[in-house]
């Protein structure tokens, strides 16, 4: 994902001066730049909306299978995430894929993902667009 995503559409226009420079910043300098933690918790939203259970055609975000994102002062983000069920055999590949996707997001420093059981995951936490993708509507 782009650091310009970041900033689309009207952000870009009222972004602070270093989030303008950001978006033509290249690696190096982006280590320099100083990013919110709501404009971290949307890049990492895209980056959770790239990683897909293999067993379903639908991203991980959009299943309602992350319960919550924080990041704290220093931008480090923690997700409390559960699986489908607690016998998911994707569950030794999907946490280190959701880790390494996260961590890929620009001012990130490190991430911790917390596997959880409750609430138990059920259909009802997909989004509407999941669950028209998967014909449950």
């Amino acid at each position: 994902m782009g650091i310009s995503k970041m900033f689309k559409g009207k952000r870009a226009d009222t972004a602070a001066p270093e989030a303008k420079r950001a978006v033509a910043a290249s690696e190096p300098e982006l280590a320099k730049i100083q990013f919110s933690a709501e404009d971290i918790k949307e890049a990492v939203i895209e980056a959770l909306r790239t990683v897909y259970d293999p067993e379903i055609p639908v991203n991980i975000y959009e299943l309602g299978l992350v319960y919550d994102i924080d990041i704290d002062q220093t931008n480090r983000v923690m997700i409390n995430m559960t699986l489908t069920s607690p016998g998911c055999p994707v569950a030794g590949s999907l946490i280190p894929e959701v880790e390494q996707k996260v961590l890929a997001v620009p001012g990130v420093k490190d991430v911790f993902v917390e596997l959880v059981w409750d609430p138990p995951w059920d259909p009802d936490r997909m989004s509407d667009a999941a669950k028209l993708q998967l014909g449950i509507f």
